[in-house]
């Protein structure tokens, strides 16, 4: 039975892996009283007792807590920013060529970050196939529920007096320095960073990532950009899907879930790139999960929701 500690229970992704392994008969969750939580010492012991130790931390800390880690046995699972673009981490996204294998055998891996995973899922396989160009200037529009932004954003939203301008979408990272820009465009293979607009909407989880995308920048049609992705997606969580919801795209289809869709719709000369899933599930806590299950050897699915 594989032993496996979540440092960052309490948080909103830690809670949610507690809550799908606490129903699993494979796997020993390991704990530590509240008040030694953040005790250097007990950390170090018990992340030295583990076979897997999730980090579901601020960005510091989990750079701190890495440095624990003794035992030459002991996988680190990291769903902050932190290692995202760290060599010596392996980015977490099995459905990018050749990362599952990579993950199978890694001691360290990087979970994406929940926009950052939409968009390279629209953006890599073409790219790589050859359909997008390497140096195309593209933008991304990423809706995501207030869920994504923590304990204090949740609360804010919550609120039952709370400012009527939450009512509304409402776009931030205006100074197109967002913390996922990095992973986007390496693990997407650009040239250039793309133009991005995240936009946290009232609704708790879900996420729609759009990616527009003209002829210019293209080296195929409309069919064969979904012809790439029904060939590129047959193992993992990522799916194609062809469909709308009678001409609309709703953020929330993929709501308590944790697989995610890739669509494409428009025509030949204007094209827009869709991704929909759960920010707190592909997102987050259901990849990390998934990578998890690929450690561990298991089905990949196993334990989560799809």
């Amino acid at each position: 039975m594989s032993k496996i500690y979540i440092d960052g229970s309490a948080g909103t992704t830690g809670l949610r892996i507690r809550e799908r392994l606490s129903e699993r008969k494979d796997i020993e969750l390991l704990t530590l009283p509240d008040d030694l939580r953040k005790d250097p010492a007990a950390k170090k012991e018990i992340f030295n007792q583990a076979d897997i130790v999730f980090l579901c931390l601020p960005d510091e800390a989990a750079r701190e807590s890495v440095k624990l880690i003794e035992g030459a046995h002991t996988v680190i699972i990291d769903t902050s920013t932190a290692h995202r673009t760290d060599g010596s981490f392996v980015y977490g996204m099995p459905e990018i060529r050749g990362q599952r294998e990579k993950i199978k055998t890694a001691k360290k891996i990087a979970n994406p970050g929940c926009h950052a995973s939409g968009f390279i899922a629209l953006v890599e396989p073409l790219v790589t196939l050859g359909l997008l160009k390497e140096n195309a200037k593209l933008s991304c529009f990423s809706l995501t529920g207030y869920s994504g932004g923590g304990k204090k954003m949740i609360a804010q939203y919550e609120e039952e007096n709370r400012v009527r301008l939450f009512d509304a979408p409402r776009m931030y990272a205006l100074s197109q320095s967002h913390k996922h820009l990095p992973e986007m465009k390496k693990f997407s293979h650009l040239e250039n960073d793309p133009v991005f607009c995240p936009v946290v909407c009232d609704f708790y989880s879900g996420m729609q990532v759009t990616v527009p995308v003209f002829k210019d920048d293209l080296n195929g049609s409309l069919n064969d950009i979904k012809e790439a992705y029904k060939s590129y997606y047959q193992n993992g969580l990522i799916h194609f899907e062809d469909r709308s919801e009678e001409g609309f795209l709703s953020s929330l289809k993929f709501e308590g879930r944790d697989d995610m869709a890739v669509s494409a719709f428009g025509n030949d000369d204007r094209i827009t790139l869709v991704s929909r899933f759960d920010n707190l599930g592909k997102g987050a806590s259901g990849a990390a999960i998934q990578n998890m299950n690929i450690v561990l050897g298991c089905e990949e699915t196993t334990g989560l929701i799809l």
